[in-house]
């Protein structure tokens, strides 16, 4: 991932930049492993339970389409509160989009995570 930001990555927790990491990577039996049991995920509208459901979703969404991920953004909100802005680049519709992650943690895992167009 390409930084473009005024937060280094390694001032965010170790939890996200780990998630990041393994999610542009395609590494998805990875990235589930940073979510708590009863994680909530919302991406553009569609709300998935649970660390199975989720991770059944962020691999079937990641098949879909051929991406590259560029980290252009991102902040600390709080301690339990972080948000990464991507650049997704790819073969589907659109071609190129930049989406919000907002993340919410507890007990160093990811309870909450939103995905969701970047707010400018």
């Amino acid at each position: 991932m390409t930084q473009h930001t005024d937060l280094p990555s390694e001032a965010l927790p170790t939890t996200v930049r780990d998630f990041m990491a393994a999610h542009a990577a395609g590494e998805h039996d990875t990235a589930s492993t940073f979510f708590t049991e009863d994680v909530v995920l919302v991406d553009v509208g569609d709300t998935i339970r649970g660390r199975e459901q989720v991770h059944a979703f962020l691999r079937e969404a990641g098949a879909r389409f051929r991406t590259t991920t560029e980290q252009i953004g991102a902040r600390r909100v709080d301690a339990a509160h972080a948000v990464v802005t991507v650049r997704l680049t790819g073969d589907f519709p659109g071609g190129v989009v930049e989406l919000d992650y907002r993340f919410t943690l507890r007990d160093g895992l990811v309870a909450e995570l939103v995905i969701a167009g970047h707010d400018v």
